[in-house]
């Protein structure tokens, strides 16, 4: 059943005039009846209609995009590459869809905040980038919200992102468990024994899937995994820094770090040098995603490049209609492991 206006004014026990004024922010109102209205809003889910222009519309000319951080390459490259794929015919005011970059700073509410915000917008598309978070009450609630967008007709594209089953969610998803596979295996193949591992945060899937192919590799091989030799961290070059001078002071004797990206790993190989070490002569160092500056590093990167860009101009054109969803909704996207300067034969 449709929940109207006059719902939500009962839920919080105001006028229908009130909700409106609190809903368009054209009239001030007390900050305990608006907390009171914007409860009332949620927990009735109502969807507010948009600009007068897209009443008669099933959808409005706005595009969501959501992302962890914008500052994050990462990030950067698959949004520019979505919106590039917004424009042109299918929106209403000139051809043209108005991109909204909603950056969530790795806020589970603020990711709720902005996909109930473009269900009221009845936005004509949304695509989430990167990994989702480890947390059932959460992957429950996002569920909830996407299956609601796409039965009103929005269409909503995961970039980056695991799967998520009976939302009506296209995913593009990147085969992050084997390209951390392919990575340590590559280290081990050069005689490495001693690994220390930088994670990302623990509640987000990129870093358990990642962390599963290393654990994968060591397994296949007969490589002993050290409790001591794996240490959780944030995506970003300061985490990488600390992480890895708690590796040495945990183990000192470590041939080779790898890192949960490449920001985390250029972090990294600042460490090991200010620690006087040679990289890779003394410890060799791998990242992930083959981010612009990873080849430009020295010595470079070696790395899991994904096809960032590529794999946003894809959502973009799922989402704008133009290109045709994978079969069964999924595409797996895998990485190519670029073997560069930073790795090498362990000492001794």
């Amino acid at each position: 059943m449709t929940v109207t206006l006059a719902d939500v004014a009962a839920r919080a026990q105001v006028s229908p005039a009130t909700v409106s004024r609190v809903l368009n922010g054209n009239y001030p109102v007390a900050a305990s009846t608006r907390e009171r209205v914007l409860r009332a809003v949620d927990e009735l889910d109502y969807v507010l209609n948009g600009p007068a222009s897209a009443l008669a519309a099933a959808t409005s000319d706005l595009v969501g995009i959501l992302v962890n951080d914008i500052a994050d390459p990462f990030f950067g490259i698959m949004a520019s590459a979505i919106q590039a794929e917004i424009g042109g015919p299918g929106g209403r005011a000139g051809g043209e869809r108005l991109a909204v970059v909603c950056n969530t700073g790795g806020s589970p509410e603020r990711e709720l905040t902005y996909l109930t915000l473009l269900q009221r917008q009845r936005a004509a598309a949304v695509v989430l980038t990167g990994g989702a978070m480890e947390n059932a009450p959460h992957a429950t609630a996002v569920a909830t919200k996407l299956r609601k967008l796409s039965e009103a007709g929005t269409r909503v594209v995961l970039c980056g992102r695991p799967p998520a089953p009976d939302t009506g969610a296209i995913a593009l998803t990147f085969e992050n468990r084997g390209g951390g596979k392919e990575l340590t295996e590559h280290l081990i193949g050069l005689g490495h024994r001693r690994l220390g591992y930088i994670a990302g945060p623990e509640e987000r899937t990129t870093t358990r899937h990642r962390l599963e192919g290393h654990r994968a590799a060591l397994a296949a091989h007969g490589v002993e995994e050290d409790p001591r030799w794996t240490v959780h961290g944030r995506y970003d070059r300061r985490s990488g820094y600390e992480a890895t001078l708690e590796l040495l002071r945990r183990d000192p004797t470590l041939t080779a770090v790898v890192a949960a990206n490449d920001s985390v790993a250029l972090g990294a190989c600042a460490a090991l040098r200010e620690s006087g070490l040679r990289i890779p002569e003394d410890v060799s160092v791998a990242g992930f995603d083959d981010l612009p500056f990873s080849i430009d590093a020295v010595p470079s990167l070696t790395t899991v490049r994904l096809p960032l860009s590529e794999a946003g101009a894809r959502a973009g054109r799922i989402a704008m209609g133009r290109e045709e969803a994978p079969p069964g909704g999924i595409a797996t996207i895998r990485g190519e492991l670029m073997v560069r300067g930073s790795s090498g034969v362990p000492r001794g």
